[in-house]
């Protein structure tokens, strides 16, 4: 069996639309406003080039957020921008929502200074020793009017509320377009996939055989769409978190944080989870908190209703946790094994930047995520995911897609996306660096999904004999074991 080269395909360093684009000039994380320690790694630590400013696209509207003010003033192109995304959403009605809830204010607020002009009358009246009785009579019926009015601007402004949080974010003008994953477009290859001279398992062979994976047991102890690993293969998982935050943190610059498995809705609002996504999470009866779906929920509402610094951009975090998720939506798919499951394990990558450096910060992330794969020497491509396939809440996404023998097919084992001030504005995580505070813009990715890796290790490193050789940069990780045998 010959291995993958570690070789990579011109063009490595990042997606090609984003050459040129304003670079970040490194420096400390530094302290936020709630007083977090400094990152004492460089912002280049891994040795990314610094690029040139981002070329402007003619005719191309830069948009980054889904405001009031956008709603209101380009209504066309949210509209278009919501058609290439192939959203069915009702824009006139949110608009129409949106107008009746400024009339409503504008009828509260003349009310009100009726009201104030009237007092004063009153107050005259009064010193002058005459009767205000028809005047009081009147300002309170315009005081009851108010209450009324009050309540109708409360319920328009929730019925607004709601309806902008089924918005979408808007595509970056390089995203391709698409209806589905059949318009992503493939950037580059690294590595070349192994070849064998035996037809190769997949990995539920492979790891029942060898005593280290347990489908039947995992569905005894839950249902289906779970896994009981053993021996050799915990010890896989575990080593291999352990490697990937290593790396993260020594030569990335990234900062190790553990948070909660289980978040309020206010986090899962502030990634976009919520509301469109309740069906696909687990949620904890009688009390309002979710099994997180991925480790981007709890991190990223680290800084949720906090204005930080500028001097402590760009923040990185990387984080271990389980992930739960329903799979609601993708009933018969990937029903054999690891691929989808309802728990996984997955180290991911956030970022906190300024606006103008968020697209180099993607490149850097991807870069981030690519270089465990290159690491364990496992081929990969990497893909564009065209308009149809975005994330909700991404403006552009980066998929990493490893080679698995046992599909003979690339798979998604990463995604890193760049969600400019979409999750900012949800969330309200701002910056302040001149008199009026901005949004940051937030980015994150996996580096790796644990469960993936180890289906891509156990079918690229498989032997003739059924064994597998565990990857040379995680043997130390586990105890200088070099080769996983059955009864491992």
């Amino acid at each position: 069996m010959k291995r993958a080269r570690t070789t990579s395909c011109k063009g490595q360093q990042g997606c090609k639309e984003h050459k040129g684009r304003k670079g970040h000039k490194g420096g400390k994380a530094g302290k936020v406003a709630n007083g977090g320690k400094d990152n004492k790694d460089g912002a280049n630590s891994s040795g990314e080039k610094k690029h040139g400013k981002r070329q402007a696209r003619e005719g191309h509207v830069e948009l980054r957020m889904l405001d009031i003010k956008l709603l209101r003033e380009q209504p066309d192109v949210v509209r278009e921008a919501l058609a290439r995304r192939g959203a069915l959403i009702d824009l006139e009605a949110i608009l129409a929502i949106d107008a009746r809830r400024r009339k409503l204010l504008y009828e509260v607020e003349q009310l009100r200074a009726e009201q104030n002009r009237a007092s004063g009358e009153i107050a005259a009246r009064k010193r002058a020793g005459d009767s205000a009785d028809d005047a009081i009579a009147a300002m309170k019926q315009v005081s009851d009017q108010i209450k009324r009015l009050e309540e109708q601007v409360r319920d328009a402004e929730a019925e607004f509320s709601a309806a902008t949080l089924t918005l979408p974010n808007i595509p970056d003008a390089s995203v391709p377009i698409g209806k589905d994953e059949s318009a992503n477009r493939v950037e580059r290859h690294w590595g070349v996939p192994p070849t064998f001279s035996f037809e190769p398992k997949d990995h539920v062979a492979l790891g029942e055989a060898l005593g280290i994976l347990d489908f039947e047991r995992a569905a005894k102890l839950a249902r289906a769409r779970f896994v009981l690993s053993r021996g050799a293969g915990a010890q896989l998982e575990r080593a291999l978190i352990s490697f990937m935050l290593d790396v993260h943190t020594r030569e990335h610059g990234y900062t190790e944080v553990l948070p909660p498995f289980l978040v309020n809705s206010d986090c899962m609002r502030g990634t976009g989870q919520l509301p469109k996504f309740a069906d696909d999470l687990f949620r904890v009866a009688d009390a309002d908190l979710w099994l997180i779906s991925t480790a981007e929920v709890p991190v990223t509402n680290i800084f949720r209703d906090e204005i930080l610094r500028d001097e402590a951009l760009p923040i990185r975090y990387a984080a271990y946790t389980p992930c739960f998720r329903s799979e609601a939506g993708s009933y018969g798919k990937d029903t054999r094994g690891m691929i989808r499951v309802h728990q996984f394990n997955k180290v991911e990558l956030v970022q906190f930047t300024r606006p103008e450096e968020s697209w180099d910060a993607l490149e850097q992330l991807t870069a981030n995520a690519e270089a465990i794969l290159q690491k364990l020497g496992l081929a990969y491509r990497v893909v564009t995911l065209c308009t149809g396939d975005l994330g909700f809440s991404a403006a552009k996404t980066c998929d990493l897609e490893v080679w698995m023998p046992g599909q003979n097919a690339y798979r998604e084992i990463s995604s890193c996306s760049n969600f400019t001030d979409f999750q900012a504005r949800r969330a309200n995580i701002r910056f302040k660096r001149g008199k009026k505070p901005e949004f940051v813009h937030t980015l994150n990715g996996s580096g790796l999904a644990v469960g993936r890796t180890v289906v891509a290790i156990l079918e690229n490193y498989q032997q003739e004999d059924g064994t597998v050789t565990i990857p040379e940069v995680l043997r130390s990780y586990m105890g200088g074991l070099e080769r996983i045998g059955e009864g491992s």
